[in-house]
């Protein structure tokens, strides 16, 4: 039985434990343990929509914290020159897309395509989800019905927030007032007992489930327990220089969406907080060093939409980048074979990491938080309890790891050695089952043979902006026969033109609902922070 709990390690993973555990399950004995010497990672400062099912369990709401954490709101992924150079970029927005008064699912846009193939593909996000007539004019109102469709602010919202003001805020509103113990204390040493696992930290704490919050390191499980980590290995990254950058102009740079750009050897993100703008550059080192990682960060910093092409003095004069403070993130894409072992259960990076695309560093502390709550609630834990568990978490960090890499799979650059070896790698396609039980297969089976996406994920969004397949004629006249539409293109194009006019249409009618919300940043200044100093 399960009635004292210790958490190991701070930072958002380890206070987003303890406040979960001290709301549900009171009747235990809490103990947060972290090293007053060792900082967080700290950079995890962008979130999915799913985080609000977790605020909703705790009874958080907006105004409570994002005041304290310098967050904003985040409606959308912008991806820009993944595909190729220069691309224009496109965006996956939170929500469901609205398909309601489509004739063949998500395929409208497909058939619209085709008819004007200079159609950007941009325009599919534009003609499928009504919210992004908030992202395109950068715009938000909570108030209901503004646009067609599902999207409602309260469920598909999300944040930008300093992951580590959010820990501080969780532990002093939260956490301390359920009476949560705290102690600052390195640990030296971890007794164990090859039955049960960890027996004591420093000879003293005892507890009858220990839970590893401690990031890369992965003190508990992967060091202590010497559990096997899985490489995967079709993620090209490993690394990440990460800095905070002061508003030059803040109206026109506080956007409600992340933007990712793609450029010689990874990606930057760009994150816009209420204070200042978080921002990071992921990259390989097997093809660039960290120095002239840092060098390439740097002039794209000063140079956001030019190809690279330094001027021999570039990196001598004197740079405004030169008064920022970088950090540098080494990690290794995979997980450990299982996340909970004997009396151990890892929450976050010590579980496993991806990589900084797509935002999922906090959305494995969440999910894998509701999971752990669910097998708590069993009076005694058997080890098909935890096998259920490893399960849970392997599936969804797999499943996520190969929506990841799809975002490089599907692209089609070749202008350095990075991306020419993307061209070139593999993926572990499995195809021995009949039903869709990886990414991959989905990637393939789902356009390619089935010409069509499931609209609950969003792998269509990323699909269409890479060009996934490319839109075809044979295609879609095969795919308008499954329907019992005419099939010829003279036919097709009669009979598609009316319906993809519809799509403009009501692309414009979302535009114009949306006109006179207010600005992100006014709707910040009112319902978060108030009227300025």
């Amino acid at each position: 039985m399960i009635n004292k709990i210790i958490i190991v390690g701070g930072g958002s993973a380890g206070w987003m434990t303890a406040a979960l555990l001290s709301k549900f399950c009171s009747d235990k004995e809490i103990t947060l343990i972290e090293s007053p010497n060792i900082p967080t990672v700290g950079v995890g400062e962008s979130t999915l929509g799913t985080i609000n099912t977790w605020l909703a369990m705790m009874g958080i709401k907006d105004e409570d914290f994002m005041k304290h954490c310098n967050a904003t709101y985040k409606l959308s992924i912008r991806f820009e020159n993944f595909g190729r150079l220069k691309d224009g970029g496109f965006h996956y927005p939170f929500g469901p897309p609205y398909t309601k008064e489509n004739r063949a699912e998500l395929n409208d846009w497909y058939f619209k395509k085709i008819i004007y193939p200079q159609t950007h593909n941009m325009d599919y996000a534009e003609c499928m989800f009504p919210q992004m007539a908030f992202v395109g004019q950068n715009r938000i109102s909570d108030k209901p019905n503004i646009v067609d469709g599902e999207w409602t602010f309260e469920k598909d919202a999300a944040y930008h927030f300093d992951a580590t003001l959010f820990a501080a805020w969780l532990r002093d509103h939260i956490c301390i007032p359920n009476k949560v113990k705290h102690i600052k204390e390195e640990i030296k040493t971890i007794e164990t007992d090859d039955k049960k696992g960890i027996q004591s930290l420093n000879k003293k704490h005892k507890a009858d489930l220990y839970i590893d919050c401690t990031g890369f390191k992965s003190l508990l499980l992967g060091k202590t327990l010497k559990e096997p980590f899985e490489k995967f290995d079709y993620l090209p990254n490993n690394s990440a220089w990460a800095t905070k950058v002061p508003y030059r102009n803040k109206n026109n740079e506080l956007k409600n969406y992340t933007n990712c750009t793609a450029i010689q050897n990874g990606w930057v993100w760009t994150i816009p907080l209420w204070e200042r703008i978080g921002t990071g550059y992921v990259y390989s080192d097997k093809y660039i060093s960290d120095e002239d990682a840092l060098k390439e960060f740097k002039y794209w910093l000063s140079h956001p939409n030019v190809t690279y092409d330094p001027t021999p003095d570039f990196f001598t004069k004197k740079n405004w980048t030169d008064q920022l403070e970088f950090k540098k993130i080494k990690f290794e894409g995979g997980m450990y074979r299982n996340a909970w072992v004997k009396n151990v259960c890892a929450i976050g990076l010590s579980s496993g990491f991806i990589e900084p695309l797509e935002s999922n560093g906090l959305l494995a502390v969440h999910e894998y938080l509701h999971f752990l709550l669910r097998c708590l609630g069993r009076s005694e834990i058997s080890q098909f309890t935890r096998d259920n568990f490893n399960y849970s978490v392997r599936r969804m960090c797999k499943g996520f790891a190969e929506f990841v890499a799809l975002h490089y799979a599907l692209s089609s650059r070749t202008d350095t050695k990075y991306w020419r070896d993307i061209q070139e790698r593999t993926y572990p396609f499995d195809f021995d089952h009949a039903s869709l039980n990886n990414d991959f297969q989905r990637a393939a089976i789902s356009r390619m043979q089935n010409y069509h996406y499931p609209s609950s994920e969003g792998l269509h969004c990323i699909a269409t902006g890479l060009d996934w397949p490319a839109t075809d004629l044979p295609t879609l006249i095969k795919y308008n026969s499954l329907f019992g539409f005419k099939s010829t293109y003279a036919e097709l194009k009669k009979e598609w033109s009316e319906s993809t006019s519809e799509l403009n249409k009501r692309k414009m009618k979302w535009f114009l609902a949306v006109r006179d919300c207010p600005k992100t940043i006014d709707f910040l200044q009112k319902k978060i922070y108030g009227s300025p100093k």
